[in-house]
């Protein structure tokens, strides 16, 4: 029942399948903000009472209270989702007033010449889930990997691997010899200042392009990216541009020019190049882009990159994903670039993350990500080997690596990035609750009842039979989906989508028990089997986008 303006207490005849808040449009920009609240709940309303699917409904000041027709309600959910598969919910009105553009994403950038340290991972999935989002609604993603393959710690490496290096050792475990070299050589550097001058002696040589320095650290640079895509291929990552710092050398000196012609350059006591970031212009504030020796910071690399990357893609936004610590350095970043005039680094976006703690393998702390990887495969590898309900498959280590790694992104997505976690193996690899191996087992379970019943989608189906309430349950959930999504892209936290997979697989378990598809009657197994196979698509496309492979066997 719909009361244009009227201030009576209306009831609808039964408790309400859907609030719909006026507020939260408006605050997430949905609706405009500039007119009176009632009225645009009124109108709202009255657009809502056009949809056939509409029964009753409700409008009081900023709420409206909603209820379907629920024959109606199941044909046009299911219909839905038979016609449009991977595209369901992604082709909503809602996402009709975003912008669909380039979008640039960094993130995952490990140090080279280094085995990929666990810390990386977080930067890695979160990564990867940002630009699957943007891609799934539309737009047109570049994944680049901006790898730390400059700066003084390569001078460093490249002095220390002349005094203790060897060819040999470096062909047959390359990561873990230019590891060993460098722990050698930060400890020599400690007491011996000769050390210390050799590696800024060979950073400066890197920096004028010297050729013998160059090849030395390319060689470095070609071994650690080999290495590097076997890990990002187990992971299921992959990106459009292995780009780094040294791309950017030689126009960081342009940059440093620029701001020098700009007037913003200033040199300190000390001979480095600043920028003053203080408001009142007095220093209080700054940012440091040039050693007294004339060599460029890593912010400068910074800057220059993100200039280049604008000519060069025309983005539309640009996010970098890394952890919390690294946010005073962004700020910075994007205050200056605004300051040189690059009015699109408003658009230029931070994605924070904060710290894992207590990552353990069974040989202790863990150092480098490949360990985190087997181990997560060798415990569920003995977890499916002890459970009654394991289904024999061709390949069992790879099904355990895949439902390893999913348990580790879930963990990872429950709470707001910014927190940090406590890391908890046995937690992780539940087979109940909300788990990444529980996410799995549901789409695997629904995946065999489709395989061996089909799912239902050849012929018509009746509706009527769906109007239990397991299975209203079901597709009022999936009716969220779009928003779920919207939700995501506006804060870019994969919170909402995990918690949103976790409550469909909790209510697809519950349905998969008490509504049996095996010795009901042709019609109602068929409509269920339709229910089921939707479920297990928009389960897939979810899992996917957060980086997910599902597997249909386990």
């Amino acid at each position: 029942m719909f009361l244009n303006g009227s201030s009576d207490i209306v009831h609808l005849r039964q408790s309400p399948d859907f609030r719909l808040s006026v507020n939260t449009l408006l605050r997430n920009g949905i609706l405009p903000t500039n007119g009176d609240l009632q009225a645009q709940t009124e109108a709202l309303a009255s657009q809502l009472k056009q949809d056939s699917v509409v029964e009753e409904i409700f409008a009081g000041r900023g709420v409206i209270h909603f209820r379907v027709s629920r024959n109606l309600l199941v044909q046009k959910v299911l219909e839905q989702l038979c016609q449009e598969r991977h595209k369901f919910g992604v082709k909503s009105e809602l996402f009709d007033g975003l912008k669909k553009g380039t979008t640039v994403v960094e993130f995952s950038s490990p140090n080279i010449a280094k085995k990929f340290h666990a810390g990386h991972l977080r930067s890695t999935i979160i990564g990867n889930f940002i630009a699957n989002l943007k891609e799934s609604l539309g737009n047109n993603v570049i994944r680049v990997n901006y790898l730390g393959d400059w700066g003084m710690q390569f001078g460093l490496l490249g002095a220390g691997f002349q005094l203790f290096g060897c060819q040999e050792k470096l062909k047959k475990n390359p990561l873990q010899h230019l590891f060993d070299v460098y722990v050698q050589v930060n400890k020599e550097a400690e007491n011996n200042e000769v050390i210390g001058q050799a590696a800024r002696e060979f950073f400066r040589r890197l920096e004028q392009q010297e050729h013998q320095a160059l090849l030395l650290w390319k060689q470095f640079r070609e071994i650690t990216v080999e290495e590097y895509q076997q890990v990002y291929k187990r992971l299921g990552v992959h990106f459009d541009i292995y780009s780094g710092e040294s791309f950017h050398q030689q126009q960081a000196q342009e940059v440093v020019q620029q701001l020098q012609r700009r007037g913003l350059l200033k040199t300190t006591e000390k001979g480095t190049g600043v920028v003053d970031l203080s408001s009142a212009g007095d220093m209080s504030s700054y940012s440091t882009v040039l050693r007294s020796d004339g060599t460029s910071l890593y912010i400068t690399r910074d800057l220059a990159a993100a200039i280049d990357r604008k000519e060069r893609y025309n983005f539309d936004e640009m996010i970098y994903v890394t952890d919390k610590s690294q946010g005073i350095h962004f700020q910075q970043l994007f205050q200056i670039l605004l300051a040189m005039g690059h009015s699109w680094a408003e658009r230029c976006q931070h994605v924070p993350f904060g710290l894992v703690q207590g990552m353990k393998t069974r040989l202790g702390e863990v150092v480098f990500l490949e360990d985190v990887l087997d181990e997560a495969r060798a415990r569920m590898l003995r977890n499916m080997s002890q459970s009654k309900t394991t289904k024999e498959m061709v390949y069992p280590e790879d099904t355990a690596e895949k439902v390893g790694i999913s348990a580790l992104i879930v963990q990872d997505f429950k709470g707001p990035l910014g927190s940090d976690y406590k890391f908890d193996w046995d937690r992780i690899l539940q087979a109940q609750g909300d788990t990444g191996v529980f996410l799995q087992y549901t789409h695997a379970r629904l995946c065999s009842l489709i395989h061996r019943y089909g799912d239902g989608e050849e012929g018509a189906f009746d509706p009527s039979l769906l109007l239990d309430q397991r299975s209203i349950s079901i597709l009022q959930h999936l009716l969220r989906y779009d928003e779920v999504l919207y939700q995501s892209v506006q804060d870019l936290q994969p919170k909402h989508l995990v918690n949103f997979l976790m409550t469909l697989s909790h209510l697809a378990a519950s349905a998969h028990r008490e509504l049996p598809v095996k010795g009901s009657p042709q019609a109602v197994a068929q409509a269920r089997l339709r229910l089921f196979g939707g479920v297990c698509t928009v389960l897939a496309n979810g899992m996917k986008i957060l980086g997910i492979t599902p597997v249909e066997k386990m």
